[in-house]
């Protein structure tokens, strides 16, 4: 596997986290219940897999889907 697709599945599940992590917070502050770090890793876990099978799941004939 070359460099730059690993780093590509590096700074997806960082965003992820950083994403997940927000939402938690925001979410968490809104309902009046504590922060909870399990569900932002949790949900990190499960969004990360998802856009990861997207990416394996689109066509990869077009020239749109060509990245070098």
């Amino acid at each position: 596997m070359k460099w730059g697709v690993r780093m590509r599945y590096v700074v997806t599940v960082v965003w992820v986290f950083l994403l997940s992590l927000m939402a938690e917070f925001v979410l968490s502050s809104m309902l009046y219940v504590s922060f909870d770090m399990t569900r932002a890793i949790i949900l990190t876990v499960g969004l990360s897999f998802f856009i990861i099978l997207i990416t394996f799941l689109m066509p990869k004939d077009s020239e749109v889907y060509d990245f070098k």
